[in-house]
């Protein structure tokens, strides 16, 4: 017993892990909520249209910030005792994702009528939740700014505790808006919920000014925008590409299947979002921050198998505790309306354990900038998703999609393997060859 207390005090993954889990708990719950009032007063129609707008209002969102978040992250964990240098990030960053920003939202307030079309088609006009989305979108930048700079300088208590009182924020919002409004205030929810969380960031903020005067517009630097470049293509890839397949895939569902069974296919992908935020969290706060630091194989290595030890046995337990109380969970987060999502969770659950033993490797990619892996890679990825889910819809219905999602990443992951096979499993260099 006391070799395990000695060991989760000595292990910052463990710590981080601890605590990250009250946060990913507090969103569960809160996702949860919001899910359970979407099905009431909603239905499964309505969650299709939800999921449609959420991919939107991600991929915007993204593009606004010119996917800069993770290379910021680096750049202020490697440059955090560098005054200069820090200068020069958060100069950089501030007025490129300010410029990226307005313009977007211009964009996205003065065509929210086209978008409305691209996004509904026929259904309903909500050109107006639009342009919602177009005045908040500003508020969602900053507060993600405010987040690159204390996940770089390692603040993961605070980073925590923002989320967490964000999220109830959000939910308490959620589920006003969507008791009054129904399926409108469900869409209005989905594009302002994250811009919200900057007012509870703004007192970690007001409560940190020695970062402000480090942002000036003479400290603006073109080549360590340059530097930025690649982990910005490498987010504007992603954000662009996985919603977009993610709407044709769900129009394919409509289109061949069913609006309900593009509601269920959502549903399952809620729920996915959710369980899986344990470790999308812990990987973009502890992961990222680590690998950018880390210099050499062996390090490397070490990082990976103490995630596979400590992390992945845990998150598999997880996995079979949810596969077992699939028809429990759906009564309590769903309806009745929504039991044929049963259905679909073993596909799931299969794939989304095979995509977090490979994006943890796969971190590497943005750590290190290794941009052209980084493409090459997801979007091989995206287009076997998108193949295999309409072969596989056409043989098997709904359930196809989420066994396209499984085989997906099998294929991923031996490819992650493959180009990481010297590093985890070759023959370390000794010190001399290190140097």
């Amino acid at each position: 017993m006391k070799k395990v207390l000695a060991y989760i005090n000595n292990n910052v993954l463990v710590k981080v892990a601890s605590l990250n889990s009250v946060s990913v708990i507090v969103k569960i719950i809160a996702g949860f909520l919001t899910s359970k009032f979407i099905a009431l007063f909603v239905g499964s129609e309505g969650m299709a249209l939800v999921g449609n707008l959420r991919n939107f209002v991600g991929s915007i969102q993204t593009v606004s910030i010119l996917g800069l978040y993770k290379g910021v992250v680096r750049y202020i964990s490697e440059f955090k005792n560098n005054t200069v240098e820090l200068s020069k990030t958060l100069s950089t960053v501030f007025y490129l994702g300010f410029g990226a920003t307005m313009l977007m939202s211009f964009l996205v307030y003065f065509k929210a009528e086209y978008i409305n079309d691209l996004i509904f088609k026929n259904y309903n006009n909500y050109a107006y939740v639009i342009r919602i989305f177009a005045v908040a979108l500003p508020f969602y930048a900053l507060n993600m700014l405010a987040f690159s700079i204390m996940n770089g300088f390692a603040k993961y208590k605070y980073l925590i505790v923002f989320n967490i009182f964000g999220q109830i924020l959000g939910a308490v919002i959620t589920i006003l808006l969507i008791w009054l409004e129904q399926i409108d205030g469900a869409l209005i929810a989905v594009v302002i919920a994250e811009s919200m969380i900057f007012l509870i960031t703004l007192v970690g903020i007001a409560n940190r000014r020695n970062f402000i005067p480090l942002i000036k517009a003479s400290n603006f630097s073109l080549s360590f925008a340059k530097k930025l470049s690649s982990y910005s293509g490498m987010a504007l890839f992603s954000a662009i590409i996985l919603p977009l397949v993610a709407i044709l895939i769900r129009s394919y569902i409509i289109d061949n299947i069913g609006m309900k069974e593009a509601g269920f296919w959502e549903a399952m992908n809620r729920i996915s979002k959710y369980y899986l935020l344990f470790v999308s969290t812990l990987l973009t706060m502890y992961i990222l921050p680590r690998f950018s630091e880390i210099d050499n194989i062996k390090d490397f290595r070490k990082e990976v198998f103490s995630f596979y030890k400590t992390i992945i046995p845990v998150f598999a337990l997880g996995l079979i505790v949810i596969y077992f109380l699939r028809h429990f969970i759906i009564q309590v987060v769903f309806t009745d309306e929504f039991k044929p999502v049963e259905e679909l969770f073993f596909w799931q659950l299969l794939g989304d354990f095979i995509k977090v033993l490979s994006t943890v490797i796969a971190f590497q990619f943005l750590a290190k900038r290794m941009f052209w892996h980084y493409i090459i890679t997801e979007a091989f990825s995206v287009i076997i998703l998108y193949f295999t889910s309409k072969y596989l819809i056409d043989e098997f219905g709904l359930v196809g999609a989420n066994m396209a999602h499984f085989a997906t990443y099998i294929m991923y992951y031996a490819i992650i393997l493959l180009i990481f096979s010297s590093s985890l499993f070759g023959v370390l260099p000794d010190k001399t060859e290190e140097e």
